[in-house]
């Protein structure tokens, strides 16, 4: 019985780590506007369905294309100082 409530935990734990959170205050299109990804990326995707995904699950990930051809994953974190940008290539 003590080893099936140690798990349950651990499950707990990782289940609550791993999701995002909306952010405290909701995005603005200026917000997104600063981290200049859709003037370095060609992005499918509109700033106003980035900024819903944003304010709804706290994170947002994008498909973009850089001036130089290299297709690019783009991930955006919606943090308490703001959006943190990470870049995983194809």
């Amino acid at each position: 019985m003590k080893n099936i409530l140690q798990v349950i935990a651990i499950l707990t734990v990782t289940m609550l780590l791993g999701c995002s959170i909306p952010p405290e205050k909701p995005l603005t299109r200026h917000d997104l506007y600063k981290t200049n990804i859709f003037s370095d990326f060609a992005i499918k995707d509109s700033p106003e369905s980035v900024l819903a995904t944003l304010n709804r699950e706290g994170e947002a990930v994008l498909e973009g294309k850089s001036r130089a051809g290299d297709e690019y994953y783009i991930k955006l974190l919606a943090t308490s100082t703001g959006l943190k940008i990470r870049l995983y290539a194809k």
